[in-house]
């Protein structure tokens, strides 16, 4: 994180589907002691792109539209991305790195996007990489384990969600070890915060507004506020 004290802070929640990003970003909306702007996964975008749920048709037919999915995803985190904020902290669910390195490259090894697919839609990543700020200060990766996961998505019953299975929550958890985990090895630089969220939601509470200093790593922002 930058040291400059009239620098804004991006950070990115990452995680599997369900492992409780959205509660651990309501949860600091509300608490930390200074302002903060939180930008949830622009879901409603997917859902109607000029009336077409291309997140539903994603999750029904992936080897037909995930390319066409994935190429507004990648629009819409960029907007997330690049979205100005008044306030010194903005809080991202997901990221333009997990949707590359998790989700494309899930549905890239599973045969569910061809070669060409996804060769153009590493062009733009790289591209956006390299021409555009994405300016992530820190990731903060919501740990939980694929069973866990599954029981929270069957509970919350969403309708494009109804159709995912535990296998596919085992790939989404991998892909997110061996780029968290195991690429931060290779990268002692990488500013990775990983919290166990397989406890209850007291439980994450607890953790969250006990360690929210570590975890959000805000000092330098109190100072901006004074």
């Amino acid at each position: 994180m930058s040291d400059s004290r009239n620098s804004k802070a991006t950070i990115c929640v990452e995680g599997n589907i369900g492992c409780g990003k959205t509660t651990m970003l309501e949860m600091f909306q509300e608490q930390v002691p200074y302002g903060v702007e939180v930008l949830t996964e622009p879901v409603s975008k997917w859902q109607n792109v000029r009336g077409h749920n291309t997140l539903g048709l994603m999750y029904e037919d992936p080897a037909r539209w995930s390319f066409a999915f994935q190429s507004y995803l990648q629009l819409t985190m960029l907007q997330n991305h690049t979205c100005p904020t008044k306030q010194p902290l903005k809080l991202m669910e997901r990221s333009l790195f997990s949707a590359r390195h998790v989700f494309v490259e899930n549905l890239y090894r599973s045969n569910k996007m061809s070669d060409a697919e996804y060769a153009i839609i590493n062009e733009w990543f790289d591209w956006i990489f390299v021409n555009l700020n994405l300016n992530v200060d820190q990731i903060i990766y919501l740990r939980t384990s694929p069973q866990k996961c599954y029981e929270r998505i069957k509970k919350r019953c969403r309708n494009e969600e109804n159709c995912i299975p535990l296998e596919y929550l085992q790939q989404i958890h991998d892909l997110h070890e061996e780029w968290l985990i195991e690429g931060s090895k290779l990268n002692p630089n990488s500013n990775i915060i990983v919290v166990d969220a397989d406890q209850s939601l007291e439980q994450m509470e607890e953790i969250y507004f006990k360690d929210d200093a570590k975890i959000l790593n805000y000092d330098h922002l109190i100072k901006v506020q004074s």
